[in-house]
């Protein structure tokens, strides 16, 4: 009778894949494709391809509208407070050269009506 051997458990001597190898090689297998094809009616995958990407086109075109709504609120939000200076401050200088100007040009004041 031999003697018995250390017990080892098969799965320790097994590395774990990476997951990025396994959710690579987790695909279809390259014949799959082929049969599935040829048992679909003619005209029926053009059909398919056709349906879907009408789908994920009307779902991409509401989903990018929300999200560039978003950003271009959040963005005015983040601006307003600086546009709000620069006006101010354009209109300040405006005036304060309209008067200016007015002052040198020592027109006399217009008659009152």
């Amino acid at each position: 009778m031999a003697a018995p051997q250390a017990s080892r458990s098969p799965v320790s001597h097994v590395q774990p894949r990476p997951a990025v190898h396994a959710a690579t090689s987790a695909g279809p297998k390259p014949g799959a494709a082929p049969v599935a094809a040829r048992a679909l009616p003619d005209g029926m995958e053009e059909y398919m391809v056709h349906r879907v990407m009408q789908r994920v086109d009307v779902v991409l075109d509401q989903r990018l509208r929300e999200a560039i709504a978003t950003v271009v609120q959040e963005q005015t939000r983040s601006v307003l407070p600086r546009l709000r200076e620069e006006i101010e401050s354009v209109v300040r200088h405006a005036v304060y050269e309209a008067v200016a100007d007015e002052l040198a040009s020592g027109a006399p004041p217009a008659p009152k009506g």
